[in-house]
């Protein structure tokens, strides 16, 4: 994969927010020389000879949408603390071929890492290995390729979404690990981090950052 131009959303002296690409993994990797971060620092060192980047949180290769890098040591620290006492909510946007039964639903399940397939596995009961996970989501839109779900994570495990909706019967599209069989771009499918709020250290005031969609004509969504 070559390198594309990297879409910058807002930057700051603290921190730099880009809409990923998919297809990318989104932190170095010894394997990979066009990671995201490799896309940052590319970006960064053009004004800055030995630029800090600080991975505050990963998105799926095969997802796009908002990501997040600290340009401070205390800046990673401080977002560390926000994603992990759970007050950023990140809201995403899901393509399913099929119209989900319900408009809007909450779903709650049990969780299992499949660390042989690379997976997560929707069980049935509760066990040591399993974690919880829930989200809700709501039906926006519907165009010639499916419908439009916004999903909001209230917890944040290894394939939550994807193994969440095809569990209820209505996977990804593109995601042939999770059930679907539409086409979709390789590397890729129709998962969208949109959006991404939290409420600013000291203040009563949330900070959104906003993610525009993938340029291709399964996103052609009147929303």
């Amino acid at each position: 994969m070559s390198l594309p131009n990297l879409e910058v959303i807002e930057e700051s002296n603290d921190y730099i927010v880009v809409n990923k690409a998919a297809g990318y993994i989104s932190e170095k990797n010894p394997y990979e020389n066009n990671t995201m971060e490799d896309q940052v620092f590319a970006h960064l060192v053009k004004r800055k000879s030995k630029p800090y980047i600080g991975v505050i949180h990963r998105l799926d290769r095969v997802t796009s949408g908002v990501l997040i890098f600290a340009k401070k040591k205390k800046v990673l620290v401080a977002f560390n603390e926000l994603f992990s006492s759970r007050k950023v909510q990140k809201t995403y946007l899901a393509i399913v071929k099929d119209k989900p039964a319900k408009d809007t639903g909450v779903l709650v399940n049990f969780l299992v890492k499949n660390n042989l397939e690379k997976r997560a596995d929707i069980v049935a009961v509760k066990s040591k290995q399993s974690l919880d996970c829930n989200l809700n989501y709501k039906l926006m839109a519907k165009n010639d390729f499916g419908y439009l779900l916004e999903v909001k994570p209230k917890t944040g495990r290894f394939h939550q979404i994807r193994a969440q909706l095809a569990h209820l019967g209505v996977p990804i599209i593109g995601d042939e690990k999770y059930g679907s069989d539409q086409t979709y771009f390789p590397l890729s499918v129709g998962l969208h981090a949109w959006k991404l709020t939290y409420q600013i250290e000291g203040s009563k005031e949330t900070k959104t950052f906003v993610a525009s969609l993938p340029n291709n004509k399964f996103w052609n969504f009147d929303i």
